[in-house]
């Protein structure tokens, strides 16, 4: 069983904060740091397995990409258990792939495959569904919409996006409050104003979030429908978007 730890990566002070990075620190911590960090993420993962339930279909391919450790691989496979299909979990980060392998050959689950891979390079193909948790936030802005046409294109008709984000509001007044209701929850959660601090610090020009707007327009414009918000949690927000049929 693969044991992680307490996030305690910004814990202590840095002198010099370097730029965020899904490495072998992070990878440790990394269940305790998402929970912890991301508002409704459990919330997130559980209803990304039950809406999962009404698209996957049988002989299809789900894509869980940028699947960190595989929490919404697990919920996926979990909430269609005996349905015949196969999950394909990629990131680029070593250290996740190496950690989800033997999470996945822990449960002798043999419909999933774990690849690191560059997300923009992987192929996707006769998909029923594809997961972008937290992910498309980490794609250079140039390479969003490339990504999301790729996706659409390799979805078969019918086929879902289940897709979360951070986002920013139009208004900086808004945006600022949303921000600092923000902090205060990673207080809640036990985080210090040191670590909230050099966490923002290390991460800021690496996770780059945008508007909603943006993202539905996006959408749309690589031909998505029934692009749906149904979960927002302060500035975290899931959706829904399905290739026509």
């Amino acid at each position: 069983m693969e044991e992680f730890t307490r996030d305690t990566v910004y814990k202590d002070p840095q002198k010099n904060i370097k730029k965020f990075e899904f490495d072998q620190k992070v990878a440790n911590a990394f269940p305790d740091m998402i929970y912890r960090s991301v508002p409704g993420y459990r919330t997130i993962i559980n209803y990304c397995g039950s809406i999962s339930s009404k698209y996957i279909k049988e002989d299809s391919y789900c894509y869980d990409l940028g699947c960190s450790l595989g929490a919404s691989t697990l919920s996926i496979i979990e909430c269609n258990r005996d349905t015949p299909f196969c999950l394909h979990a990629v990131d680029n980060s070593v250290e996740m792939i190496r950690r989800l392998e033997k999470i996945v050959a822990e449960s002798n689950e043999e419909r999933v495959i774990c690849t690191l891979n560059d997300i923009m390079k992987h192929p996707i193909e006769n998909a029923s569904m594809v997961i972008l948790n937290f992910t498309l936030q980490f794609i250079p802005l140039c390479d969003r919409q490339k990504l999301l046409s790729k996706i659409h294109e390799g979805l078969n008709p019918g086929g879902c996006l289940f897709f979360s984000e951070k986002i920013k509001f139009p208004s900086q007044k808004n945006n600022n409050l949303y921000n600092d209701l923000h902090h205060e929850f990673k207080r809640w959660m036990g985080y210090s104003n040191l670590e909230i601090s050099q966490k923002r610090d290390s991460i800021e020009n690496v996770l780059i979030p945008e508007s909603e707007e943006t993202h539905l327009n996006r959408l749309e414009s690589v031909g998505f429908v029934s692009i749906d918000k149904w979960f927002q949690y302060l500035n975290f927000c899931s959706f829904t978007a399905l290739k026509p049929s």
